[in-house]
């Protein structure tokens, strides 16, 4: 498929200019920790990832963010309090029968193992710092990077599918400290269950989540689960079948995302970019290529308001690398990248035979009928149309707001190096 580089129709402050403020965060141990031998999880894939980004020289076109963790003050702004103790002090020795019950760490999907806690700080302390740069940036259209972010299954009480620590919600609440609505979309091959449901009742926060639908975990995001109370009509869901395919998912994606920002008008937008939905991943059953998996955040940048881009699933990591290498191109508003990788390339042996970053994807059958997603695309919109526009916030006092970056005089990779300080107190504060 030709790559549609097109963006909204809707009015912007301006044109997409590309040179928009990208902040980049990663910390540089993450791809040391390990969820066991066997497990899907590999934070590898995000060091690979990071190693591309520094190949391709994308990292000069960024301010390089060295996120501070997150303390556990911070976590248990969403978390309860006592799965926050629990979490910063459990390990393999000290896990009971009763703990796993209770909080659903140390099965298979969520094992308990060494460095939890501090692999948990590093995701959600990226995602905070994200949120902080995004609030305080004065142009009003800076885009923040956290690859280790995205994981959306994660509860207040327990861990799910991989995800101890909801990053995403954290950096959420960070973000309506300043800004009156804040989208969620989620193109993760899973539904986006943890953010939904933390959100479930507040018109503060729209989610919109792309997702496999049926038999299929987490057996949530049904067309008709759209929120309760406040939040009723705020949450949308796109339940998919297996296979589809770029064009298929645009042709959904585009209308669907133009409407919500015409009618909701949220002053800054989270995209979860799991890459479990690209073609030929372990875990997912869609067919999207990386250039069709970047579109939306092709497409979403082009709507020139505050975007925060987040990491999620995908567990084929030779192209988890590569499509998140390339959208931090997108990001940063560059032409194609050249598609040959670069041959000295630190895991050059992962992208075997052909080292190029826009792999072939399948001939899988898309179990999507033309006929089936137009019903559904037309459903949404109207669904969308009859909601409130851009509802609004009482006033009333803002909560402190997380410390911005420092910049230093030092460069890391060639970039500009800041350090996020750890958040000061600040409660999320709900509309009536």
């Amino acid at each position: 498929m030709e790559e549609d580089k097109s963006g909204n129709s809707l009015p912007s402050v301006g044109s997409d200019a590309k040179k928009r403020t990208v902040s980049y965060f990663y910390e540089p141990t993450i791809g040391d920790y390990s969820y066991g031998a066997g497990h899907l999880m590999k934070p590898q894939r995000i060091r690979m990832a990071h190693s591309l980004i520094v190949d391709y020289n994308l990292v000069s076109h960024m301010n390089i963010c060295d996120p501070s963790p997150a303390a556990p003050a911070d976590i248990a702004k969403f978390h309860s309090d006592d799965y926050v103790k629990f979490l910063s002090s459990v390990s393999p020795e000290s896990l009971s029968r009763d703990d796993v019950k209770r909080f659903n760490v140390g099965r298979d999907d969520c094992p308990v193992f060494d460095g939890l806690f501090e692999f948990c700080q590093a995701s959600a302390g990226g995602s905070i710092g994200a949120a902080a740069v995004l609030n305080e940036n004065k142009d009003g259209n800076g885009i923040a990077l956290n690859w280790a972010g995205g994981l959306h299954h994660a509860k207040k009480c327990e861990a799910s599918g991989f995800c101890y620590v909801n990053d995403i919600v954290l950096g959420i609440l960070e973000l309506l400290k300043v800004h009156p609505r804040v989208l969620y979309v989620d193109i993760d091959v899973h539904h986006g269950d943890g953010v939904e449901e933390a959100f479930f009742s507040t018109d503060r926060v729209m989610t919109v989540s792309f997702h496999k639908f049926g038999n299929y975990f987490p057996r949530t995001g049904h067309l008709k689960d759209i929120g309760v109370g406040a939040g009723k009509n705020y949450a949308l869901n796109v339940p998919l079948d297996d296979g589809i395919d770029d064009d298929s998912f645009r042709g959904l994606f585009r209308p669907i995302i133009q409407k919500v920002m015409e009618v909701y008008q949220p002053s800054a937008v989270v995209l979860q970019c799991g890459a479990d939905s690209l073609s030929g991943d372990r875990l997912g059953c869609f067919n999207l290529s990386i250039k069709g998996h970047a579109y939306c955040l092709r497409y979403l940048r082009s709507f020139n308001v505050p975007l925060m881009v987040l990491g999620g699933g995908g567990y084929t990591i030779r192209n988890v690398a590569r499509c998140w290498c390339y959208e931090t191109a997108v990001a940063v508003g560059l032409e194609e990248p050249k598609n040959e990788l670069p041959e000295k390339n630190d895991y050059i042996e992962y992208f075997g035979p052909d080292y190029i970053l826009h792999y072939q994807i399948s001939n899988m059958e898309n179990k999507n009928s033309p006929r089936d997603l137009e019903k559904l695309r037309n459903r949404l919109l109207e669904r969308v149309s009859k909601m409130q526009h851009a509802p609004s916030v009482p006033f009333q006092e803002t909560p402190p707001t997380t410390e911005p970056p420092e910049e230093e005089e030092e460069d890391m990779d060639e970039g500009q190096k800041c350090r996020i300080r750890d958040a000061t107190d600040g409660e999320f504060y709900m509309s009536d």
